[in-house]
């Protein structure tokens, strides 16, 4: 993928503030030369990596080929070079202020991203504030945007709730000199976001058509259990899937329903369809909160393991169904690779150093018979950061 600077990207958005804090990290770093030569450094530290994730991130066997740029890292590697200090130099973060606002509170995906973007501020040397709507709705998240950017942080690392009612804040945002990184859901605006990180979601959509035609001998019908129209990443899972299930001739896609990521309302969906068709033979739910409400109308209804199901993202509650055999497959992502990259792209951003405008991250696929190989099972999602 192309690379490109922020100094040419961010010409004309660095806000004094912003300016005063870069000067101030090299007055910084001046001050530690001089207490060096005196015998004493400071700010020094050992910057040995702590990532969560184990070595060997990438599942053996995928069908799916890593699509990380070269150089980029991934969680439990070591830092890209030259990110690290030694003992009379300043971490490249040092002094920053990051605030991380997330898609929505106590999701695992994201408290699991939170954890990746707290191992790399860390590790970076800079500061970070996470924050998040109590539900995934632009008119929540949008008035904490709008106090984060009054705040003046050097970067926001932000998972927009809508891909045109999140534009105007990040704009407003870059306006002032902050630098907006993009985490998991994008807007439609590709002037914001100095780098957009995220799951290929349209190949997470096809994966998940591949391993539901199987799970059904590719007949019968199937179901689309959605959030709501308008989010970039589950609009992209929908029409990956929808795009590959039309490959098999005698499977018969009914369409989708939208949960608006309410698992009590996934379960009605289920117990109703079921209803109008006895037959249904497999159900596709695009994230964690509509898995979990498709799983529990099975459960309801007296169907489970006879319909067929494959979950997106593998939270707790998620594995739980699936060593249960209330759900058959999940198409796992991989957020703590995706909050630690953000970090790294947001410091990078902020020094005027190179930056990566697009970084994609794949997926592994867990069913019954390899969820407790390690290179699958390491990329469960965490209910906390100290897990």
């Amino acid at each position: 993928m192309t690379t490109t600077t922020t100094a040419t990207r961010a010409a004309g958005r660095d806000g004094p503030t912003a300016r005063m804090r870069r000067l101030g990290a090299v007055a910084l770093v001046g001050l530690a030369a001089v207490a060096a030569t005196g015998g004493t450094a400071l700010g020094s530290s050992d910057t040995d990596p702590s990532g969560s994730e184990p070595s060997g991130s990438e599942s053996a066997g995928s069908d799916l080929a890593s699509t990380e740029p070269a150089g980029t890292e991934m969680a439990g590697t070591e830092p890209t070079e030259g990110s690290g200090a030694g003992d009379d130099e300043a971490l490249p973060g040092e002094g920053l202020d990051i605030t991380f606002v997330q898609g929505v509170k106590g999701d695992e995906f994201y408290v699991s991203m939170e954890c990746g973007v707290r191992d790399a501020a860390e590790e970076l040397g800079a500061d970070v504030d996470v924050q998040g709507p109590d539900q995934f709705d632009a008119t929540l998240q949008n008035p904490l945007l709008d106090s984060v950017i009054a705040s003046d942080p050097d970067a926001i690392l932000v998972a927009p709730n809508d891909v045109e009612a999140s534009a105007g804040p990040l704009q407003r945002a870059q306006d002032e000199g902050i630098e907006v990184i993009l985490v998991d859901t994008v807007v439609n605006d590709e002037t914001i976001g100095a780098s957009r990180i995220a799951s290929d979601n349209f190949q997470g959509g096809v994966m998940a058509a591949d391993a539901l035609a199987e799970l059904i001998g590719e007949e019968g019908t199937v179901l689309v259990i959605n959030v709501q129209p308008g989010i970039s990443t589950t609009d992209q899972r929908q029409a990956g899937f929808e795009e590959q299930i039309a490959t098999y001739p005698d499977v018969e896609y009914i369409g989708v329903e939208f949960s608006r990521n309410d698992p009590a309302r996934a379960a009605e969906i289920v117990t109703a369809t079921l209803a109008a068709d006895p037959d249904l033979a497999g159900i596709f739910a695009t994230n964690l909160f509509s898995a979990q409400g498709t799983a529990t109308g099975l459960l309801q209804a007296g169907r489970q393991g006879d319909v067929q199901v494959v979950g997106f993202d593998a939270g707790p509650a998620q594995v739980d169904q699936l060593e249960a055999g209330d759900v058959q497959a999940l198409v796992v992502q991989k957020p703590y690779d995706i909050g630690y990259q953000g970090v790294e792209q947001a410091v990078a951003a902020v020094n005027g150093d190179e930056v990566t405008p697009e970084i994609q991250t794949d997926f592994v696929v867990a069913t019954a018979d390899n969820l407790e190989d390690e290179e699958i099972s390491q990329f469960f999602y965490q209910a906390d950061c100290d897990d």
